[in-house]
C-alpha cells in the first residue's frame, strides 16, 4: 500500500461513511480481533459501522469488545444485506478470496458498487479491492491493522478496547507468540498493546482458559485417533460427525486439535479431518515445521491454501476417500518432509 492509496484512504474518511467490515468464514481470533479493531476505531472517528461476520464463531471470542454488535450473515440475512446495500465502504480482513465468506454471502459482495479496502497476510490474493495491503510475511492480520493506523498516524488513536482485539488476534494466529512468523517487530507491537490496555493475563485467560467439559472429552477422543506415519514424519487425526455429537460439539472446540499431532517428536507434517454433514464436506486443517510448505499442499489437493506453514482445505467426497487420498499423494512429498530443516 503505497502513499497515493494511504492519502486516497485518508481522504475518504475525512467525513462520515457507512462502513462495513466483513471477516472471513468461521472467523478465528485474528478474523475477529482485526474486525473489532477496525469497528473501535472507526466508530470513534464518528463513523457508522457495521461488522458482518458470514456466520458465528467461538465463544471465547465473544468477550471481545463490543462482540455482541457483530451480525450474522447466515442468521441475521436482512440487516446484514441492508448493511452491505447502505455502505460506501467494506473492509475484507483475514481473507484474499471472495468465495471464503460462503456463496451466499459471496454474491452480494460481487453486487457491491463502493469501495473495496482488503488487509491480509495470505498468499496469492485475488484482484477484487481497489486498496490492498497484503504481506504474507507478517504473522497476522492484527498485525497488519496495527501498521495500517501506523499509515494513517492513528497510532495514538489506540485505546484499551482496540488494544485488546488486536492482541487477541496476534496472540491466537502465533500460537502465543510461538510460530516463526513471530518476530521482534511483533512483541514490540505487543508491548505498545499492553502499555495501551492490553491485559494479556485476562486475554489469554479468556481465550484458553474456558473450556468446557465436552470439548476436553472430544480433545481426548480425537487424540485417540491420532494415527503416526513415522517414515514420513506425519501424523494425521480424524473426526467423524458422529463423533462431533458425541461429545456436544460447539463451534471452535477443534480449535489448535492439530498442533496436538504437530507436537509429537520427529513430526514435520500435522492434519486434521473433520467430517461436517451440514455442509456435505470434510474441513481440513494442516499445519507443518520447516520447510515443508502445507500451504502448496493444500492448494495441490485440497482445494485449500493459507501459509507456509499453517493451512486449511476441504474435500467434497467421504472422510474415508479423503483419508484413501490424503494417504495416496503423501508419498510424493517423501523427499520434502525428510528435508525440512527440523528433520
Amino acid at each position: 500500500m503505497n502513499l497515493r492509496e494511504i492519502t486516497e484512504i485518508k481522504e475518504l474518511f475525512a467525513t462520515p461513511k457507512n462502513v462495513v467490515i466483513v471477516p472471513h468464514r468461521n472467523p478465528d481470533g485474528d478474523a475477529i480481533g482485526s474486525s473489532l479493531a477496525i469497528y473501535n476505531y472507526l466508530q470513534k472517528k464518528g463513523h457508522n459501522v457495521t461488522v458482518v461476520a458470514p456466520n458465528d464463531y467461538p465463544d471465547f471470542l465473544k468477550w471481545l469488545p463490543n462482540s455482541k454488535e457483530v451480525l450474522k450473515f447466515d442468521m441475521q440475512n436482512r440487516q446484514s444485506k441492508k448493511a452491505i446495500e447502505e455502505a460506501s465502504i467494506i473492509f475484507l480482513l483475514d481473507f484474499n478470496a471472495l468465495h471464503r465468506v460462503g456463496s451466499d454471502m459471496e454474491n452480494t459482495l460481487k453486487e457491491f458498487e463502493g469501495e473495496f479496502i482488503m488487509i491480509d497476510h495470505h498468499q496469492e490474493p485475488d484482484a477484487v479491492a481497489k486498496y490492498l495491503f497484503s504481506d504474507t510475511s507478517i504473522c497476522s492480520t492484527c498485525q497488519m491493522v496495527y501498521h495500517f493506523l501506523e499509515k494513517l498516524d492513528a497510532i495514538d488513536a489506540i485505546d484499551a478496547p482496540i488494544a485488546t482485539s488486536l492482541y487477541t488476534g496476534i496472540m491466537t494466529d502465533t500460537g502465543s507468540f510461538r510460530f516463526p512468523s513471530t518476530t521482534s517487530t511483533t512483541h514490540k507491537i505487543i508491548a505498545d498493546l499492553i502499555d495501551k490496555g492490553a491485559n494479556n493475563a485476562l486475554i489469554h485467560n479468556n481465550v484458553y482458559d474456558t473450556n468446557s467439559y465436552g470439548r476436553l472429552q472430544l480433545l481426548g477422543r480425537a487424540l485417540s485417533n491420532l494415527t503416526v506415519i513415522e517414515k514420513l514424519k506425519t501424523a494425521y487425526i480424524t473426526l467423524t460427525q458422529q463423533e462431533l455429537d458425541d461429545f456436544n460439539y460447539q463451534k471452535g472446540d477443534t480449535e489448535g486439535v492439530v498442533n496436538y499431532a504437530l507436537s509429537l517428536e520427529g513430526i514435520i507434517f500435522a492434519v486434521i479431518f473433520i467430517e461436517d454433514v451440514e455442509q456435505k464436506i470434510i474441513k481440513i486443517s494442516f499445519r507443518s515445521k520447516g520447510s515443508f510448505s502445507v500451504n502448496k499442499f493444500a492448494r495441490n489437493h485440497f482445494n485449500g491454501g493459507g501459509h507456509d506453514n499453517a493451512a486449511g482445505g476441504r474435500s467434497e467426497i467421504s472422510l474415508d476417500a479423503t483419508i484413501s487420498k490424503f494417504l495416496n499423494v503423501l508419498p510424493d512429498y517423501k523427499t520434502e518432509l525428510l528435508n525440512s530443516y527440523e528433520a
